[in-house]
């Protein structure tokens, strides 16, 4: 091994040997969702790094030789994320002497991203129920639309038994609007407008493997020439 690769072993040495810091990871992933600067970031890391090696109350000098910030606006951020709830400072006194400190503490943080954390979920879960909800809508609407046609057709209005007919075909069995729509169509021009005979139509058109519109008016006009 060359004296250089040694020198850098020794340093990832070192640095694994100094420790790591515990970052919740939903602040790096939502902090501008949450409308924080880089810099507000970088100081928030730095007090939890700080309080990770036993030091609650780093001085405006400790932060400054660590983020390359003047202390006047480190000041600065320090009050607004004091501001916004992000940060809270609490005093501490020692029992056995009296001695009185100051320390930063970061729950107003952990309470924001939690509180994102749940939006988001909330929203998520809202989303799926929606896109649950909206096929079936579509599906009534569908139905509906189908009944009124049908009511239309027949000249009054359907029978509980009819709508439940109306129904199975959709959902039993699968036939498409179109398809419905063209053999209540058929049985118009037939003269033959009562549910049986839609039914054979529809029959009919699943065995010759009739899915579409088009494949349905080819189908009838071969029916119609005898080319059946």
């Amino acid at each position: 091994m060359t004296d250089s690769w040694k020198i850098w072993a020794r340093g990832i040495s070192f640095g694994l040997e100094s420790g790591t810091v515990n970052v919740p990871h939903a602040l790096l992933a939502h902090y501008r969702d949450l409308r924080l600067s880089d810099k507000e970031v970088m100081l928030l890391l730095q007090l939890l790094a700080f309080k990770q090696e036993r030091n609650d109350f780093p001085t405006l000098d400790q932060l400054e030789r660590r983020m390359g910030i003047a202390p006047d606006e480190l000041s600065q951020m320090i009050r607004k994320l004091l501001k916004d709830g992000w940060l809270s400072i609490d005093e501490e006194e020692e029992t056995a002497t009296g001695i009185r400190s100051e320390c930063y503490n970061l729950a107003g943080m952990y309470e924001k991203l939690g509180m994102h954390l749940a939006q988001l979920r909330a929203a998520a879960a809202k989303q799926q129920a929606q896109e649950r909800i909206l096929p079936e809508a579509a599906k009534e609407e569908q139905e509906r639309n189908l009944f009124v046609i049908f009511e239309k057709e027949f000249a009054r209005p359907l029978s509980p038994m009819e709508c439940e007919t109306i129904s199975g075909w959709v959902d039993q069995d699968g036939y498409a609007e179109e398809l419905i729509l063209l053999a209540l169509k058929e049985a118009v021009f037939a003269g033959k407008v009562h549910f049986r005979y839609i039914d054979r139509i529809l029959l009919e058109w699943s065995r010759n493997r009739v899915k579409t519109a088009a494949d349905a008016k080819a189908y009838t006009q071969r029916f119609r020439a005898g080319g059946r």
